[in-house]
């Protein structure tokens, strides 16, 4: 027997199916938004439908974006030849906190780990090779988080990128092993945008 009534169970167990959310901050949440105004609760569940509605990915970079293309693959003021390959698309904005970089994004959607099943098939490959096949883009800097999954996809994108002739990059390692682009300071990330090494 629970010692939850059954609706307050339910949302307990719904948001710590979110990443990060353990069973206190999931009771803290649920009795938090039972203490709130009716409103509250309506215009939470209404941006939720909201974000599930409306976002999609850009058709170009693969960001999660609300136009497509995205707002940064349809700046006029970034150049197309400079493509920075990130993990999520949180990591996208760790790196424009460092005012510095001015080209593209591609968006792979996860890292290669055959330990849970995640091959090259599951990543958004596919369309980085073809913006490639335009011409126009000068070099590949891989942006992965520096931990060994980051590492092995980088690799990995090194070896297939290599023959097609463009300068494939890595960022320098002024990160700490082991943490993500997400926690990275502006200081810190412009640093290892500014030191990359090429592969």
């Amino acid at each position: 027997m629970s010692d939850y009534a059954e609706p307050i169970e339910r949302l307990i167990e719904e948001f710590r199916k979110l990443p990060g959310i353990g069973a206190k901050t999931a009771q803290r949440l649920t009795y938090s938004l039972l203490r709130r105004p009716r409103e509250d609760a309506e215009q939470l569940s209404r941006a939720i439908l909201d974000v599930k509605d409306r976002i999609r990915y850009c058709s170009v970079c693969n960001n999660f974006s609300d136009k497509d293309p995205c707002q940064f693959c349809s700046a006029p003021n970034r150049t197309a030849e400079t493509i920075c390959v990130v993990e999520e698309p949180h990591d996208i904005l760790s790196i424009e906190r460092t005012r510095d970089f001015r080209g593209q994004y591609h968006v792979l959607h996860g890292v290669l780990s055959p330990i849970n099943g995640i091959g090259p098939e599951d990543l958004k490959i596919a369309n980085l090779l073809e913006r490639l096949r335009s011409g126009s883009v000068q070099e590949v800097i891989l942006a992965m988080n520096p931990n060994v999954e980051g590492e092995a996809t980088a690799i990995y994108l090194a070896r297939l990128l290599k023959p097609t002739g463009v300068k494939v990059s890595r960022i320098a390692l002024g990160l700490p092993m082991g943490s993500d682009l997400e926690f990275a300071d502006e200081v810190t990330m412009a640093k290892a945008l500014e030191h990359r090494h090429e592969l």
